[in-house]
């Protein structure tokens, strides 16, 4: 069995397992300080071992034409139902922008039709879904480093937060709004993007429209559809439950290379 499937299995099988642990009642022990400081430190280093074995730039897997598969599921939320989500939606997002700021020298509002406008990656990846399901789609978007790379990051920008439209049952925190973030090694990755078409076409709002992260080096979780802002900071200790994510918040991990 190779070293990727290996990683793959035992990320899903322990995410599936912490988060089964909330999910039955088990709250106390997911809760539990010595218990999030041990699995903290799984995970960091994981990160570390894994970034060492294939190196910071090394490229996910990519596919051909011919690999796509022919249906590929929409999980989570498929249509969001805030006001500002429909306003935006009947007018086919030509009023839409994408926020950047918070530790940047030059916060800017980006519209679609900007982004759409920049040079653009094509890729075809697969998408490991921590539900135990995989589909291959092509993915097309601006790379997130040439938009970081507008607005110039300050010094002390460590990671870069997603916030999203979608907002699911309010809980624990108090906030249901979706949101992820992730370093800025990820962030200048190549295969990170900004994905505005699927499979040749305009996203569909089941699949995130109309702009969704890819971070292909990651698990399906990662994937934050329906950007609405960018944010680069410190840290995210402050930001909701201060776990990096919305599923980080409920027990998943926060680095979930595969």
């Amino acid at each position: 069995m190779s070293r990727l499937i290996t990683r793959r299995r035992f990320l899903i099988g322990s995410t599936l397992t912490a988060s089964a642990l909330g999910l039955s009642g088990c709250d106390a022990l997911v809760q539990n300080d010595k218990v999030q400081k041990t699995l903290k430190l799984a995970e960091g280093l994981t990160k570390r071992a894994q970034r060492l074995l294939i190196g910071d730039n090394t490229l996910a897997r990519e596919y051909t034409l011919a690999d796509i598969s022919p249906s590929f599921r929409a999980n989570g939320t498929s249509m969001p139902e805030g006001a500002q989500y429909q306003q935006l939606l009947s007018t086919q997002f030509s009023q839409w922008q994408l926020e950047v700021g918070g530790l940047v020298e030059r916060p800017t509002k980006f519209p679609l039709a900007t982004l759409k406008a920049m040079p653009a990656r094509s890729q075809i990846t697969r998408h490991d879904c921590v539900e135990g399901w995989s589909a291959i789609g092509q993915w097309t978007g601006v790379p997130l480093a040439a938009v970081l790379d507008k607005v110039g990051l300050k010094p002390e920008a460590r990671y870069i937060v997603f916030h999203c439209a979608d907002e699911y049952e309010k809980t624990l925190d108090g906030s249901g709004w979706f949101y992820e973030s992730i370093d800025l090694v990820d962030a200048f990755h190549p295969q990170t993007i900004l994905a505005h078409s699927m499979n040749g076409r305009d996203l569909e709002v089941a699949h995130g429209a109309p702009l969704r992260l890819r971070v292909e080096r990651q698990l399906g979780y990662k994937q934050a559809k329906y950007l609405m802002r960018i944010e680069a900071v410190a840290d995210f200790s402050n930001l909701y439950g201060g776990n990096g994510g919305f599923w980080e918040d409920r027990g998943y991990e926060w680095y979930a290379g595969i």
